[in-house]
């Protein structure tokens, strides 16, 4: 899986443009996922909220850039109703135990031991977020990461929150 994300981000890097938009609107997949504890956590306790699924891993270059302003994100939104899930996908932790040492972070970064959550949301490439609205149904995809990201991001975002 590793070598497949690998091209997929390099093809991404080459073209340096991050895809966003509308996504094919579905339900979010009720994926099993991990605290860093080893606790369960399942994408469906957090129904109500407007949930980021971001897809990201150590070896990711455009991740370097993106797990920040994606916490940045979580902080600024946070007290809105925004609820920010940075799912790791290495395949030693110890790898994403280093990114995270050197990256500060407080949104909840969750872990896939099994590998069935990239497959379950369709990820293409790295790094690649989902925008949950608060009936648990992706209604925005953004694969790649580029700098002016952001202002779609939060577009996005208030838009979610501001529906009921």
């Amino acid at each position: 899986m590793r070598t497949v994300l690998c091209v997929a981000v390099l093809a991404v890097a080459l073209a340096k443009l991050g895809t966003a938009g509308e996504a094919e609107v579905r339900a979010a997949p009720d994926v099993s996922l991990q605290t860093a504890q080893g606790a369960p956590v399942r994408l469906a306790a957090f129904k109500g909220n407007v949930v980021l699924v971001d897809f990201w891993a150590s070896w990711c270059v455009p991740c370097k850039t993106s797990f920040p302003a994606l916490d940045a994100l979580h902080r600024e939104f946070e007290r809105s109703g925004l609820t920010v899930l940075a799912v790791n996908l290495d395949e030693r932790r110890k790898d994403a135990e280093l990114f995270l040492d050197a990256h500060p972070h407080t949104m909840t970064v969750l872990f896939d031991p099994d590998g069935g959550a990239p497959k379950a949301f369709g990820v293409k490439g790295m790094p690649t977020s989902f925008l949950i609205d608060r009936a648990g149904t992706i209604r925005f995809t953004h694969m790649g990461y580029s700098a002016t990201i952001g202002q779609q991001y939060r577009h996005e975002i208030d838009l979610l929150l501001s529906e009921h």
